[in-house]
């Protein structure tokens, strides 16, 4: 009987938002970006274990050269044990496959900054309950293998995304190198991004209270970054187990062994551990300095209105001035005309309250005799 009384019942909280988030379900938008014919459709594919682009194909050179690049946004239901997930893959093709590059970088930003800016808009507005979220939580960028590390569009990109998106880095088609290989190219992978200033997504450092194998489990993603993948639309049958990988003259790539491909990690990272760490760093740290700066817009633009203002009734003051004795407008003149009837108004009390005054004296001195 004490163990109840003492039992308030506030333990419950996390049961309550639990049946309440899994009622109400989960939104994440994932952004690729990437030249054509590195696999990021293929990689989609294998990490959502779904067929988003059945028609994709890989343009010929030709197609290249004026190729401008689009935005291609796909939604699905994704439910998985009672959990519902809406998932919006956002692809840019046509990204880096033009001989001019430059509109590359700003139909990504732009595509986020109105994201950022609609979000702002109806979080602004009367009605606020059910605002659908469609910023952009995350950004996979596809690096080539057949590089020495960045190149300038690739940094480019980056520096001038970094501050509004979370971004991952992805080296695909990492079966086309050895393991030596892929461990070079990491490596000056992270050189380029520390030496060219790019703040690419951070891992959050986790309690010390969490079990050895979680622990382990983060130390494992933190040393994968960034990410060599292998991505699979085909099912093989490899001594009678069936396996996502690619069949070669000389063996069969498993994407997802961990030995082969970094899918199972760049998976676990961005659904099982990480998902909700991107979101709320998406809305703590990208869209509250967006939001920020329309404030700060907005304030501004007040301000120079305000200012505006007040040196137009300044001008217009000194221009009226020589010769404010002739030309009173009606205003002025309906002013003066009231001013005038208060001030009668008032004198007329004064003598009013003069009377009363001899009034009263000469009472009381008839009451005296």
């Amino acid at each position: 009987m004490a163990a109840d009384r003492d039992y308030i019942g506030f333990a419950s909280l996390a049961e309550q938002v639990h049946r309440k988030s899994v009622k109400r379900g989960f939104e994440f938008t994932l952004m690729v970006c990437g030249e054509s014919g590195l696999g990021k459709s293929t990689l989609i594919n294998s990490l959502f274990l779904t067929d988003l682009y059945k028609h994709r194909s890989v343009p010929y050179a030709e197609e290249r050269i004026d190729k401008t690049t689009k935005i291609d946004k796909k939604t699905l239901e994704i439910e998985e044990k009672g959990v519902k997930l809406r998932l919006t893959v956002v692809d840019t093709p046509g990204f880096g496959d033009s001989i001019n590059c430059e509109d590359s970088w700003r139909v990504c930003t732009q595509y986020i900054d109105e994201q950022f800016r609609q979000y702002f808009t109806d979080e602004s507005g009367l009605n606020r309950r059910n605002i659908q979220d469609n910023r952009v939580h995350c950004l996979l960028y596809f690096i080539p293998p057949w590089g020495h590390g960045l190149r300038q569009m690739d940094a480019d990109l980056m520096r001038r995304m970094h501050k509004k998106v979370n971004i991952v880095v992805v080296i695909g088609k990492a079966d086309t190198l050895t393991t030596a290989e892929v461990q070079r190219l990491k490596a000056r992978v992270l050189e380029d991004i520390e030496s060219n200033g790019i703040q690419i997504y951070q891992f959050p450092d986790i309690d010390s209270d969490e079990d050895e194998d979680f622990k382990q489990q983060d130390r494992d993603l933190k040393a994968s970054i960034p990410f060599a993948v292998v991505g699979s639309n085909i099912v093989l049958e490899v001594a009678g187990k069936k396996i996502r990988g690619r069949q070669y003259p000389w063996g069969v790539v498993d994407a997802e062994n961990p030995q082969h491909s970094d899918l199972i990690k760049l998976r676990t990272m961005l659904i099982s551990t990480h998902m909700q760490d991107l979101k709320d760093t998406t809305r703590d740290v990208h869209y509250e300095n967006f939001r920020a700066q329309c404030i700060s817009q907005i304030s501004q633009h007040a301000l120079r209105e305000r200012n505006k203002l007040k040196r137009e009734s300044i001008a217009s003051s000194h221009e009226t001035a020589p010769n404010a004795a002739n030309n009173i407008n009606d205003t002025d003149r309906l002013l003066q005309q009231k001013e005038e009837e208060i001030r009668r108004m008032q004198d007329m009390l004064a003598q009013m309250q003069e009377k009363l005054k001899s009034t009263s004296m000469n009472d009381t001195a008839v009451i005296d005799v």
